[in-house]
């Protein structure tokens, strides 16, 4: 099993990467954070790695920090989440972030990353709301923000909140407005709660910016 790399950079692309070490090129791939975090091709790099070793495949992938490799380790154990899957959620979400959507069962943000459908979030809400632990606070030496207000329960809302997002709003920017919609005036269907919640943000984004 190859725990970590440390070699040269030899190549870099938006999902992966090629490591040299002891004249081998390992092709590892990557979240966007971590590709992110990569040196210059020809600069020493280290990674974190799992490996997962199939019949027909040898995957490595790879990690800048400790706890995005362990909250991976954690994705791919919950039914219906591969290992590129789980990648993809990395890229959406931070691992603190990620582990205050899944304790918060926040799941209009975690619908909201390419690749997940609703039973995905709610399968990665049951399996792992009491497994992902303290990085719910804290990851990576990080500060945890400020709390943020509770997520949205009804499914009309978090419906909205996924049409939003669709539009090319954040999770955020799509969670602030169709709550402070819905706090205004109950009982909206969700298609009521995505035009106002676009009135709200028109008003508040200037013109071009999103």
């Amino acid at each position: 099993m190859i725990a970590s790399l440390r070699g040269t950079l030899a190549a870099k692309d938006a999902g992966e990467c090629v490591v040299e070490a002891a004249g081998v090129g390992y092709r590892v791939q990557v979240s966007a954070h971590t590709a992110a975090k990569l040196p210059a091709v020809g600069e020493p790099v280290f990674l974190h790695t799992h490996q997962i070793v199939r019949e027909d495949a040898l995957m490595l992938f790879g990690f800048a920090e400790l706890e995005e490799q362990r909250v991976f380790e954690l994705l791919i154990t919950v039914s219906g989440i591969g290992p590129k899957v789980a990648i993809a959620v990395l890229s959406g979400l931070r691992p603190h972030a990620l582990a205050r959507s899944i304790r918060g069962e926040d799941l209009a943000s975690l619908v909201a990353i390419p690749g997940v459908g609703r039973k995905t979030a709610e399968r990665m809400v049951v399996d792992l709301r009491d497994k992902i632990g303290l990085l719910a606070l804290t990851a990576g030496g990080e500060t945890a923000a400020p709390p943020r207000p509770g997520p949205l329960k009804s499914e009309g809302a978090q419906d909205a909140v996924a049409a939003l997002v669709r539009l090319g709003y954040s999770a955020t920017q799509a969670q602030d407005a169709v709550r402070s919609v819905a706090d205004a005036e109950a009982g909206l269907s969700p298609e009521d709660l995505v035009r106002r919640a676009l009135a709200r943000l028109a008003k508040a984004t200037p013109a071009g910016v999103r």
